[in-house]
């Protein structure tokens, strides 16, 4: 069976193209990229018109919860999720039980992946044995089977003699270091961002400036090394601009920003609601507007859900005991389009590039996020006119404390294909 995407606009970042055009799938791959392209019997149409056809989107920055925390998350619910915000790819982080930090753990993983996974699951390695700080893990090993980047997120690594022989280490492997970046003695105990808002709630801060302190250290090792260090979840004005001042010195340093902390605010902590905890904190509207300027002129590379999700009855507990972080996969676009692009704050070429073509040419070799004849047929095709409301009960993952549950939003995926297979559409997964 072949697939033919008729009359949608086609927007490649990779290629420069935007143009209503027709795409052409057969045997898993892109055929033909064209105006008026002819279909036959053998061929499934879908209308596109008045719809965006992108490149798959790829997250890069998943909690799928496995293995160990099932009751959280597992691969299916996980990529399911996926499938149902536009994702073709996504990576899960290795905190984990126990912690992905040895090349058994990938390659088990990778195949549990090929066997219940909707949409291609990528593992990132623990940087250190156990997430502790104390011994670099199997990155080597686990590098060469398969693990797509290293990180100990949820930790920040204060051992600088460590970080920098596991950037002199993985600078052989082309692997970046995914750092959770926020110095771990200004945070401790802090729930929320540290400002006007905490002494208001009487809530303990987590600063700008613990951000900033790790993020610079990052940098530095870095440039010494000439590594790559990739900053997770930016958030602080200042990091942003350290970020951008390296860049310009060549340093070899990228970034990912998420939906929340590019459009929800400190104001919006309620300490009776943890779903708006997260690490690092909902910052100031000084800081989402630096972040949102970092994504607009490249400083930061791409856009990252960090969905993170929790089973109920942790969330449902004292702000300052829940754990941080909430479901994003399948409400990433919507909010991006709706508090963003139909505010004229970002392009839809910006948005797409940042979502697939960017983390496609970072971390795959440019051999994802694009559409281009004989290339993997990783489609995403959105609406962004379609009008919906955050419903917790039709999440197809397992968390459900989001912050924009009873959301109405403009702009939602529609459709959802892998390697040529239609796995969602109009909202629902079908694989």
């Amino acid at each position: 069976m072949k697939l033919l995407i008729k009359g949608g606009r086609v927007i490649n970042p990779g290629k420069n193209f935007d143009a209503v055009s027709d795409v052409l799938i057969e045997n898993g791959k892109i055929a033909v990229i064209g105006e008026d392209l002819n279909d036959d019997d053998d061929t499934q149409v879908i209308d596109a018109a008045g719809k965006i056809v992108a490149p798959g989107f790829i997250d890069m920055h998943t909690h799928l919860r496995e293995p160990g925390q099932e009751a959280k998350e597992d691969f299916a619910s996980g990529s399911r999720a996926a499938a149902a915000g536009g994702f073709t790819t996504v990576a899960t982080m290795p905190n984990t039980t126990p912690v992905i930090d040895t090349a058994v753990l990938v390659n088990g993983l990778k195949q549990r992946a090929k066997d219940v996974g909707v949409v291609h699951i990528e593992i990132i390695g623990a940087l250190t044995k156990g997430q502790e700080g104390k011994e670099l893990a199997e990155v080597g090993d686990m590098a060469q089977a398969g693990a797509v980047a290293f990180s100990d997120d949820g930790h920040f690594d204060n051992n600088c003699k460590l970080m920098l022989n596991a950037m002199d280490y993985l600078r052989t492997f082309d692997k970046a270091i995914m750092s959770h970046a926020e110095e771990t003695s200004l945070v401790a105990e802090g729930v929320m961002n540290e400002g006007h808002r905490s002494a208001m709630l009487g809530m303990k801060g987590r600063p700008t400036v613990a951000e900033d302190i790790a993020v610079m250290r990052e940098i530095l090792l870095a440039e010494y090394a000439d590594a790559w260090v990739h900053i997770s979840h930016i958030s602080s004005k200042n990091a942003v601009d350290m970020v951008r001042q390296a860049k310009k010195r060549g340093v070899r340093v990228t970034a990912e920003a998420t939906p929340h902390h590019l459009t929800m605010t400190d104001e919006l902590v309620n300490p009776i609601d943890s779903s708006t905890k997260v690490n690092p904190p909902l910052r100031s509207q000084a800081d989402i507007e630096a972040v949102l300027a970092g994504i607009n002129d490249d400083t930061i590379d791409i856009i990252a859900t960090d969905h993170s999700p929790h089973a109920q009855e942790e969330k449902d507990r004292e702000y300052k005991f829940a754990p941080s972080g909430f479901p994003g996969l399948e409400t990433a676009l919507g909010v991006l389009l709706t508090d963003l692009y139909h505010k004229n704050l970002i392009t839809l070429e910006k948005l797409v590039s940042k979502m697939s073509y960017m983390p496609g040419k970072l971390f795959f070799g440019g051999k994802r996020g694009v559409l281009e004849e004989g290339a993997a047929a990783d489609i995403t095709i959105f609406d962004t006119e379609k009008e919906w409301t955050v419903d917790k009960d039709k999440f197809y993952t397992k968390g459900s404390h989001s912050p924009f549950v009873g959301r109405k939003l403009k702009g939602k995926a529609v459709m959802t294909i892998v390697d040529g297979e239609i796995v969602m559409n109009d909202g629902e997964v079908l694989a």
